[in-house]
């Protein structure tokens, strides 16, 4: 490896999410079970075929859109919870104007703060003693400023 540089596997296909039976993911098979849930409750509280039928099949439908449907890749699920965030938003913001004018004003006036004070200043470097610092690193600290030449 070039510059003792280590290489790294970068993971691919993250959204993808684990297949656990055949092409059923986990999220799939747990909304299936619940949907599966509701209708044996549905089954078990009204005797009557007719009744099981019209509740049921919709439930039913429901659970495989939530389970199985894509929009623009994304699961059915986000797309509800996004439209419900959207609706509980007002799409329509109105200004209460309690403030008067003068208020206003006086809030939008900026008081004229000090200007900073400046950064202070290193003192210069005098030749000699920058020649000594050049010779330290050039020597790679063999030189120390106090030895005699």
């Amino acid at each position: 490896m070039a510059n003792g540089a280590q290489q790294f596997v970068v993971p691919q296909f993250l959204d993808v999410e684990a297949k656990i039976i055949g092409p059923i993911t986990g999220r799939q098979f747990i909304i299936m079970l619940v949907t599966l849930g509701l209708e044996f409750i549905i089954y078990a509280v009204f005797i009557q075929i007719v009744i099981v039928i019209l509740l049921g099949l919709p439930v039913l439908v429901l659970g495989g859109v939530f389970a199985f449907a894509r929009v623009n890749g994304q699961p059915f699920h986000y797309i509800v919870l996004n439209m419900i965030q959207t609706l509980r938003r007002p799409s329509t913001r109105v200004w209460d104007k309690g403030l008067t004018d003068a208020q206003l004003r006086q809030f939008i006036k900026k008081d004229e703060a000090p200007p900073p004070p400046p950064p202070p200043r290193k003192a210069a470097l005098s030749g000699s003693r920058l020649g000594e610092l050049s010779l330290v690193v050039n020597t790679g600290g063999v030189y120390q400023p106090d030895d005699e030449i």
